[in-house]
């Protein structure tokens, strides 16, 4: 998702709301690419399946009294990458990337506050956010080799890692940002908007907690990206969407698939898009983004939403502060609709940059 840098109260046109979003005008591809599997896995190519078998080491770090889950590949000593996922997403985003990328450097990948199986938060904030990547980074030997690590970061994730970036740049020898954009909402959420009543009917609140649905094959049927596009690679939706699960009780009076009383419910915190502190987050003045000392990549999808908004005069920032490499035939989740092309484009960067 793009991502709000602005006051929690301003009107900017820059002020983005990034709370998901749903609507059942999306093509059935789009809506529940998952649904014609009823709950079984999708086939996956042998490149996927050995890397998923590169099972992570798990572990949890503490911060601001936080458990933040961590996974972890390669050996300490190696110079350090920390991978940040993107909006209501969680660590195993990079867990068919980030082998690839173990031989050569101590990998972590963490899970935000909120999201995955870190734990929620009363609120929630970028400058915590720069705070927790540090305590990753630190507790999974990712400055063990003598050097800072890189941080990359996806979608939502990328806009954390650039305020990390201009705010603490001490702790990074460089960032990649993964299609990554500042700006207004896109048009699919200005159109919902406009649908107020829909919207306020499918967006949790304090009042609407997580759905929990009876089955595991009812989840996945619920399973879609944001921003919605569409994605060839259902194995990898699969495997994400798995993930994105867990157990939880049954409201009263329906009964689980299994008999047991529960059913699956996602594991971000619905009510975090409420409880996201946006103060002390503007970073821009008049349309400019901040300098940012250390070195600066955007690797972006050919089809992504935010290049079609610049194709059609969107102003953006970025490129002034950045090199932009573009990645053919992808859309906003690059690591789904090209994952090879993704790891032969991050170890090729890193192989010769930012030395």
């Amino acid at each position: 998702m793009a991502n709000d840098l602005s006051d929690k109260t301003g009107s900017s046109k820059e002020t983005y709301d990034d709370r998901p979003f749903h609507s059942e005008d999306l093509p059935p591809e789009v809506r529940a690419p998952l649904a014609p599997y009823k709950g079984e896995e999708p086939a996956a190519p042998a490149w996927f399946k050995w890397a998923i078998a590169q099972e992570p080491e798990r572990s949890f770090v503490t911060s601001h009294g936080t458990k933040i889950e961590a996974l972890t590949w390669g050996e300490r000593g190696k110079p350090g990458l920390l991978l940040v996922h993107g909006n209501s997403a969680h660590a195993d985003w990079w867990s068919f990337i980030a082998p690839y990328l173990a031989k050569d450097f101590r990998v972590a990948s963490m899970s935000l506050a909120g999201m995955g199986q870190s734990d929620w938060r009363e609120t929630y904030r970028f400058a915590d956010f720069a705070d927790d990547a540090e305590a990753v980074s630190r507790a999974t030997g990712l400055y063990d080799g003598g050097r800072k690590p890189i941080y990359i970061g996806h979608s939502f994730g990328g806009g954390q890692v650039f305020f990390t970036a201009a705010q603490r740049p001490e702790l990074m020898e460089a960032a990649i940002l993964v299609d990554t954009g500042f700006g207004g909402p896109p048009p699919e959420v200005m159109k919902e908007r406009e649908k107020r009543r829909e919207l306020l009917a499918n967006i949790p609140s304090p009042d609407k907690p997580s759905r929990v649905y009876p089955s595991l094959e009812k989840a996945l049927e619920r399973f879609r990206l944001m921003p919605p596009q569409p994605a060839e690679n259902h194995y990898i939706l699969d495997f994400i969407a798995r993930r994105s699960l867990k157990r939880a009780p049954l409201p009263a009076g329906e009964t689980a698939a299994d008999g047991s009383g529960e059913g699956f419910a996602w594991k971000f915190d619905p009510n975090m898009w409420e409880k996201l502190d946006r103060s002390g987050m503007s970073m821009s003045s008049g349309g400019k983004l901040p300098a940012v000392t250390v070195p600066l990549v955007h690797l972006y999808g050919e089809k992504s939403r935010i290049i079609e908004r610049r194709r059609v005069g969107e102003e953006t920032a970025l490129a002034e502060v950045a090199q932009e490499i573009e990645i053919p035939d992808s859309h906003h989740h690059v690591m789904i609709d090209q994952p090879l092309a993704l790891v032969a484009a991050l170890r090729t960067l890193l192989a010769t940059w930012p030395h």
